[in-house]
């Protein structure tokens, strides 16, 4: 073998590997820049007595939240999308009236975004007791979302409870 062919070869393998080293890192990069904007939605009932409580929705991640959808359940039933109609539907018939913020189907959610969905001031467990019953037992709410990139289909989940609820005072 002539000393130009072992040259050539070794030119050859050594161009191979730095394409796979280019691609591995190409790869590695959009990951993490991926990772880097992530939101992390995440949806907390809150029930402190005196204090605000309610459904309060909290974005934790790295990046804005693009909502592009919602399902709202009450009592089984698909009462349609977390927006002023549906959220007037699920407090319909309470007593007391709670407050309610609701967003659209394309909206952006900004990183650390906290903001109750439906609450009522000053929680008083037996003036709010429906209102305790709707957001712990009754009410089911799915929101979809993805980061700035797309294409993630994350989601952010509140399934009612089997059991009572918890207190805390």
């Amino acid at each position: 073998m002539d000393s130009e062919i072992v040259v050539a070869a070794c030119a050859v393998v050594i161009a191979v590997a730095s394409l796979a080293v280019s691609v591995y890192e190409v790869r590695a990069t959009r990951q993490h820049n991926r990772y880097s904007v992530r939101p992390i939605l995440q949806l907390q009932r809150t029930m402190s007595e005196g204090d605000r409580a309610g459904i309060r929705l909290i974005n934790s991640g790295l990046g804005p939240a693009v909502i592009v959808g919602s399902t709202l359940t009450v009592d089984g039933e698909v009462v349609g999308a977390w927006n002023k109609a549906g959220a007037d539907r699920a407090r319909d018939g309470l007593a007391v009236w709670p407050y309610a913020v609701t967003f659209l189907e394309t909206q952006s959610i900004a990183t650390d975004y906290e903001e109750f969905l439906l609450s009522v001031d000053s929680y008083d467990p037996q003036a709010h007791a429906e209102f305790l019953d709707l957001i712990t037992r009754r009410l089911h709410l799915e929101i979809r979302y993805e980061s700035l990139y797309g294409g993630e289909n994350y989601r952010a989940t509140l399934r009612p409870r089997t059991q009572g609820p918890r207190r805390v005072s």
